[in-house]
């Protein structure tokens, strides 16, 4: 349920908030992306740590440019950046784009950029796990019929992978299934910091902490001159994978976990996979069979089932609240 501070910065509406979803949306759409340029990158014999790091190297400029141009905007805004604050906001960070990031970029050195996206759709089921045991949230049960008909969808294509490339597929699978894990505690944590200090300087400082923390991770293990080493179009997925992968989505999706919350923007997830399907298979010639067919019929329409049940489930919160008293 959404906190008082949420509320306030909500749209008032009486149905689904559509500029919310649509900014969830965008956000799932462009994070797609971040798989195909990733592969692109592995094909030129560019390590993960060098690939997450080109990839902040790229978005933290621009995530540094527009937190000073908020700070010196909005002298509020200064105010409110407490040392607590800021502490708490560095770490959700580095969970949420870093952490999982890394497990992320580790896992497609052995998945598809399809398989890779379908496996990180499971952070909604976790999303609602962490909101119900830790956060406070309420259990609705209708939405569990379609993260079921979605994790079959999973089972189907995994099975499919399982009897043609096994090798690597429990470890890639594991890894992003960890991406999961933590991308859906990042999302719990990230909302209540938003609620404190909006979201353009949440995100400016989660992102800048976390482009830190890896390009410092780089550094370490394969030295400062692994960025020379780099070819042009190694570069140019960079650039993409800074800009399209990263920092113009992570805005649309904290400006929809803001506005709609955590669990509602989990649910838009499904839209990823399906855009990354269309591109891995021109662009990277991945396959894409029956089962994959079956599969991913299965996770979108599980997702969509998801979506409407959770909404319809918050809309009859108040309705029993008034009832009951």
């Amino acid at each position: 349920m959404p906190s008082p501070a949420s509320t306030s910065t909500a749209p008032a509406a009486t149905d689904i908030d559509y500029v919310g979803y649509a900014l969830a949306i965008g956000g799932a759409v462009l994070f797609s992306t971040k798989g195909i340029f990733i592969k692109l990158a592995y094909q030129h014999g560019v390590p993960t740590e060098t690939v997450l790091a080109l990839r902040m190297l790229v978005a933290l400029p621009v995530y540094a440019v527009i937190l000073l141009t908020l700070l010196r905007r909005s002298p509020d805004m200064r105010k409110r950046l407490t040392p607590k604050l800021v502490l708490s906001s560095m770490a959700v960070g580095i969970l949420g784009y870093y952490v999982s990031s890394y497990l992320d970029f580790a896992g497609l050195n052995f998945l598809s950029a399809q398989f890779e996206r379908l496996v990180l759709f499971t952070y909604p089921f976790f999303t609602l796990l962490f909101g119900v045991w830790f956060f406070g949230d309420r259990m609705h049960w209708s939405v569990v019929p379609g993260m079921a008909l979605s994790y079959a969808g999973l089972l189907v294509i995994f099975g499919w992978n399982l009897t043609t490339d096994p090798e690597g597929l429990w470890l890639g699978t594991g890894l992003v299934l960890a991406s999961a894990l933590t991308f859906a505690l990042y999302q719990h944590l990230a909302k209540r910091q938003m609620n404190h200090i909006g979201t353009g300087l949440f995100t400016c400082i989660a992102m800048g902490t976390a482009a830190i923390a890896a390009i410092t991770q780089n550094t370490i293990w394969h030295g400062i001159g692994s960025y020379a080493e780099l070819s042009a179009p190694v570069w140019a997925y960079g650039l993409a994978l800074g800009v399209l992968g990263t920092v113009v989505p992570s805005f649309l999706m904290n400006g929809g976990i803001a506005r709609i919350g955590a669990r509602a923007t989990s649910s838009t997830g499904a839209f990823g996979p399906l855009f990354t399907i269309a591109i891995a298979v021109v662009v990277l010639n991945e396959p894409f069979t029956i089962y994959h067919a079956i599969g991913t019929a299965c996770v979108i329409l599980g997702s969509v089932w998801f979506g409407r049940a959770d909404a319809r489930a918050k809309l009859a919160i108040p309705k029993t609240a008034a009832a009951a008293a």
